[in-house]
This record gives structure tokens, sequence and C-alpha cells, in this order.
């Protein structure tokens, strides 16, 4: 026995959308770090090196994330095209510099926040009301600049769509494409119609699924059929 724990497979306590699972990992941080902040009182810890600790631990939390995030530079797939390779390059830049922001506002915040229960209480209040808020600026950054420069009918679309928790009225067939990626329609639910077939490769599906230049029906040895949602 090594004492490691290995998932394996989703956690079903987590919401399956991810605007509201990041809100349960919210949660869960903020229930963790106060639990924490009581640990290291009874063990005698001094307010000011809990803090410290803490403040530690997110800042490296997040620096870690920006690390994996900068790895994605130049990552884009050749296949869609230069113009689509400056906007993934350019997204990887801003996100890197937002997280590093965060890194450093995570370290700045050490001092207070483990002095007492009292205090514990007002924290805890102010993190949640935080999260809310930056939740709310996410979603309506993500309505009001994202969404917007989607294409309908595409696999940047239905995603984002997704992180937003509304794309529940979507067909939910796939398929691999010749890649070997996986795609999910981004059609609507019902539309599927067997005998409405379409030109190949032109765009217009018919009734037959569609995401990006991938369009195929239920008979495909690979394919998820569509059901009924």
């Amino acid at each position: 026995m090594t004492g490691q724990h290995e998932s394996t497979g989703p956690d079903p306590a987590l919401s399956s959308d991810s605007v509201r699972r990041v809100s349960q990992y919210q949660t869960a941080g903020t229930n963790a770090r106060l639990r924490l902040f009581a640990l290291l009182a009874a063990q005698g810890v001094p307010a000011s090196e809990a803090d410290d600790l803490v403040a530690a631990l997110e800042a490296g939390a997040v620096s870690g994330a920006q690390s994996e995030v900068v790895e994605l530079d130049g990552m884009a797939p050749a296949a869609r095209g230069e113009l689509f390779a400056d906007g993934w390059d350019e997204g990887v830049t801003a996100v890197s510099e937002a997280l590093v922001g965060i890194a450093d506002r995570d370290w700045s915040r050490r001092g207070g926040r483990s002095a007492g229960a009292a205090e514990l209480a007002v924290h805890i209040a102010d993190v949640r009301q935080r999260e809310r808020a930056d939740l709310v600026r996410l979603e309506r950054f993500v309505r009001e600049a994202v969404l917007p420069g989607t294409h309908p009918h595409t696999m940047a679309r239905r995603r984002v769509l997704e992180a937003l928790g509304e794309a529940g009225g979507l067909c939910a067939a796939r398929t691999r494409n010749a890649d070997g990626d996986v795609v999910v329609c981004t059609l609507g639910a019902g539309h599927y119609d067997p005998d409405d077939r379409p030109p190949f490769r032109d765009g217009k599906p018919g009734g037959w699924h569609k995401a990006d230049a991938s369009i195929w029906n239920d008979l495909g040895a690979p394919c998820i059929p569509h059901t009924a949602l």
C-alpha cells in the first residue's frame, strides 16, 4: 500500500456543468481554508505564519495552472488555419496573464485571515461574495465577448453554451472525425431525419448530424446515435 489515491472516474458529487463545477470547487476550497486555519491554530501556529502558509499554497496552485496554460501556446490545431492559431495564442497569453495576476493577489492577502472565529466568519462571507462576483463577471464576459464571436452550429459555440449551462437543447449524437477526435452534433435536439440526405460537405446537413466539417448519420460504426433529450 502506497497511500496514493487514484481516481477511477468523474466524482458523481460534482456537477457536469463546468461553471457550476468551478463554484463547487470554490466552496470546497473556502471550507478547506477555514478548516486549515482552525487546525493550525489548535497546534499553536501563529496567525501570521498560518496566513503565509495558506497564501503560499493558493498562489502556488494558481501558478501551477498558469504553467499548464502556457504550454498550450502554439498548440492550436494546424487544420484550423493561421487566423485561428493567432487567436488561440492570444487567448493563451490573456489567460496566462490573468492567472499571474490572481497568484499575485493571493500572495498579497497574507495577514489577518486566521485571527479568531469572528474574523473567519467575516472572511468566509467576503470570500463567497467575491467568488459570486467573479462568476458574474466571468459569465458576462463569456456571454458578451466570447459567445458573439462563435458561429452557429460549431463546436466552439457548443462549448460556450455548455459553459453557460445552456446546451440542453442541443443534439446528443456524437462520432469520431478523421483525426480521431470526438465531435458532438451542434444542431438542435430532435432535428435528425435519416431520409433527409445532405449534399456531401457543403455545410447543409439537412436531417443528418453536423459539427464543424463533420457530417454523419446514425448508421456509422463509431457513432453514438441521436436520442431524444
